[in-house]
């Protein structure tokens, strides 16, 4: 009977992923360098500051990575 509300309640939960920028890194290849400097030009994915730690939302890269997809 509460299956449904579970896997909503799941589905939500992997949607809230953070990822590092060291993880972006890897996934795309590139320095932290780059990450840092599409940072401070307002062009990368967007990062959240938790604390003293720079993290990005799963979902937001996914997007930010399908602005960019080239046709």
């Amino acid at each position: 009977m509460n299956s449904l509300p579970e896997r909503r309640h799941n589905a939500e939960a992997a949607d809230e992923t953070w990822l590092t920028p060291k993880e972006i890194c890897a996934q795309l290849q590139i320095p932290e360098q780059t990450f840092y400097q599409w940072r401070a030009k307002h062009v990368g994915p967007r990062a959240y500051r938790i604390g003293r730690h720079l993290r990005i939302n799963r979902s937001d890269f996914v997007a930010w990575l399908a602005l960019h997809a080239e046709e």
